[in-house]
């Protein structure tokens, strides 16, 4: 393991595998425009590492993975304009974490709430400690979710799940998260990183041609009718076919050998 600090953000690569420290842990490891800045960079250099097949992010200590935007910040927005940029901002991130060509696995500790419950569900796949909750109280702040709550939370839970966090503001638990599909499993607070880079390096011995074409089908075709999203499944299948990692897994497989893959 290979330690690499950056506050806000640290890095610690792990073999095929890089963990992502959310790391403000003294305000709940708020997301402020430094922090998203930071995750930004860092994310876009590790989806660019041949040698990182998978990423893991989550928050330092145990209490938060992200209480949420950094509030000072949010209160010294005078204008919608400025409402709308930071909205934007945040969106982008997201966005980003969405569109990485490596999978990424939260790894959800205590609070997730308002932009850190959005930002987790940026990810590929939420695992949550016993201790998680969950939320969009943006409301009780005069708002609603900016950095992609309102739109990913309907695809994730359904309209009437969405409409019952938004509206109310009500936080969640983690068996309740795993109960309407918002997270994939809760492990104990102790297990949580253990189990989150289990999952990664699983990930990570895959074909990574693969792995990204599972991605663009899933994300892509999810907002496609159902005969759109058949075709996008049929195109990527076939452009697989034409790599020499599918000639090696089926290979491996009728030889009854371990794939080497090559990402070609």
């Amino acid at each position: 393991m290979h330690p690499e600090t950056a506050e806000p953000v640290a890095v610690e690569r792990d073999g095929a595998v890089a963990v992502v420290t959310l790391n403000r842990p003294q305000v709940l490891n708020a997301l402020n425009a430094e922090l998203l800045e930071k995750l930004s960079r860092v994310l876009k250099e590790l989806d660019s590492e041949a040698a990182v097949r998978a990423i893991v992010i989550t928050g330092s200590g145990t209490k938060a993975f992200a209480a949420g935007a950094d509030i000072s910040e949010i209160n010294a927005l005078r204008s919608a304009f400025q409402g709308a940029s930071k909205a934007r901002s945040g969106q982008a991130v997201t966005l980003q974490i969405e569109r990485l060509k490596k999978p990424v696995v939260m790894a959800v500790n205590g609070f997730a709430l308002g932009g850190g419950c959005e930002l987790a569900m940026a990810g590929d796949i939420i695992i949550a400690s016993d201790n998680a909750k969950f939320g969009q109280p943006e409301v009780n702040l005069g708002l609603i979710p900016g950095y992609g709550g309102s739109q990913r939370t309907t695809r994730l839970v359904g309209k009437g799940m969405a409409m019952y966090l938004c509206l109310t503001g009500e936080t969640i638990d983690a068996p309740e998260a795993l109960r309407i599909g918002l997270v994939q499993k809760v492990v104990p607070q102790a297990q949580l990183l253990e189990e989150a880079k289990r999952i990664a390096n699983t990930i990570a011995g895959k074909a990574p041609l693969a792995i990204e074409g599972c991605k663009r089908a899933i994300n892509s075709g999810a907002h496609l009718s159902i005969g759109d999203a058949l075709e996008l499944e049929s195109v990527e299948f076939g452009t697989l076919v034409d790599t020499n990692d599918f000639k090696e897994g089926t290979s491996a497989f009728l030889e009854k050998r371990k794939p080497n893959w090559s990402g070609n």
